[in-house]
């Protein structure tokens, strides 16, 4: 654990608190493979196609990387609460 966090002593988590998580983490892995198969679709539509909307979709590209980041601290914030982690 990483020395920037701590918790009131043990952990312990319901099967419901740990399903919820789980449910989290799957979503967050479908968004972030979402935003990354748009990343690589984009790409490959720039590729064959270049002289179509090429700045349409370069924002398209410059956007998702920046969604999948909010995606993930979405995830690490609701762990973190989950488990009761704080800041030191």
């Amino acid at each position: 654990m990483s020395s920037d966090y701590k918790t009131n002593g043990p952990v312990t988590l319901t099967e419901e608190q740990i399903l919820a998580l789980h449910q989290k983490l799957r979503d967050m892995r479908h968004d972030v493979n979402g935003r990354l198969a748009n990343i690589v679709a984009a790409a490959e539509l720039l590729r064959l196609r270049p002289d179509q909307s090429v700045a349409e979709r370069l924002k398209l590209l410059l956007e998702q990387p920046h969604k999948a980041a909010e995606t993930i601290a979405k995830f690490s914030g609701a762990f973190e609460s989950s488990l009761g982690l704080t800041r030191r």
